[in-house]
C-alpha cells in the first residue's frame, strides 16, 4: 500500500462515483464502503466514504457535502498508448453528461478533471526542432480529445 492515498471529496456519490470508475479501468475495483452512524454527520446509514482501486492505485471518497466542489487545479492523467485507448477512456470518461475541455481535458459527470493523453505527446512536443514542436503545440491547441495522428502530421 502506497503511502500517499488520493482523498475525493463529493458532495453525495461517492460510491456511484467509485463504482463508476472502476468499471472503466482494468484492474479496479470498490473495496470497502463505510457509513455514517448515530454521531453523524451525515444521515445514519448513507454512505460516508468508499475505499477502491484504479489500476491498482488506491483512492478514498468521501461524501462530504457541497461545501467543496472540484476544480481543474486536480487532475488525473490517464496515459494511454495508442489512439484507441484514447478514444475508450475519453467515451467512457465522458458519458453521462461530461464535458470536454482543451487539450485532452475534460471533466467527468461528477466534476472530477482527467487528462486523456498519449504517452507520445511528450515526445513530440520534446523535439530538438523549435519549429515542429511548435506545430505540434499549435495543432494540441485546437483539440479537445486528442487526435495522434494529427500531432504527427504537424510534427511532420
Amino acid at each position: 500500500m502506497s503511502k500517499i492515498t488520493p482523498f475525493l471529496w463529493f458532495n453525495d456519490k461517492a460510491e456511484e462515483a467509485a463504482t463508476f470508475y472502476a468499471s472503466i479501468f482494468t484492474n479496479s475495483k470498490v473495496l470497502a464502503v463505510t457509513r455514517y452512524g448515530d454521531a453523524g454527520p451525515g444521515p445514519k446509514g448513507s454512505v460516508m466514504t468508499v475505499n477502491f482501486e484504479l489500476d491498482g492505485l488506491r483512492f478514498t471518497a468521501l461524501n462530504g457535502g457541497p461545501q467543496f466542489p472540484f476544480t481543474e487545479a486536480v487532475s488525473f492523467v490517464v496515459n494511454c498508448e495508442d489512439q484507441q485507448e484514447v478514444d475508450y477512456y475519453w467515451e467512457k470518461l465522458m458519458s453521462g453528461g461530461g464535458k470536454p475541455s482543451q487539450c485532452g481535458w475534460l471533466k467527468d459527470k461528477y466534476g472530477l478533471s482527467w487528462q486523456v493523453v498519449p504517452k507520445v505527446l511528450p515526445q513530440l512536443l520534446k523535439q530538438t526542432d523549435a519549429q515542429k514542436s511548435q506545430r505540434v503545440m499549435q495543432a494540441l491547441l485546437q483539440m479537445q480529445k486528442i487526435d495522434i495522428s494529427a500531432l504527427e502530421r504537424a510534427a511532420r
